[in-house]
């Protein structure tokens, strides 16, 4: 599916590359790891917050750790609702659960969780860059 691209720079690719990570998380397909969609729900919730810093004109650092990065934001002066704040839970995602063996299989009850925490922060980010 053909989508319609834009800069680096432009806020709006950063949520277009997070939809589709999480249109990816959302996908529970045969011989799919609950772990790699939990990596892909962490990707929507990082680009969703990387696009709120574009759309800001502020830079972030290369980091998977959405805790730091949404500290950097409220440092800014941005207020991060405590909803958002849940997005740090998605950052194991980002590193133990990527390489088999490192932590215990992630369970449904997580997977959907972390899915709905992507799909909120996702949806914050956009709200952010509609308020231009």
């Amino acid at each position: 599916m053909k989508r319609e691209r834009f800069p680096p720079d432009d806020p709006r690719e950063w949520t277009s590359r997070a939809r589709s990570n999480l249109a990816l998380a959302r996908n529970v397909i045969p011989d799919a790891d609950l772990e790699d969609l939990c990596f892909d729900a962490q990707q929507a919730a990082e680009k969703g917050i990387k696009a709120v810093f574009i759309h800001r004109g502020e830079t972030f650092p290369f980091s998977h750790d959405l805790d730091k990065l949404l500290r950097l934001l409220e440092r800014n002066g941005h207020r991060i609702p405590k909803y958002v704040n849940e997005a740090k839970e998605l950052t194991q995602y980002a590193h133990e659960t990527r390489y088999p063996g490192i932590t215990d299989p992630v369970a449904r009850r997580e997977y959907r969780r972390a899915v709905r925490i992507a799909t909120a922060v996702l949806r914050w980010a956009e709200l952010q860059i509609a308020k231009a």
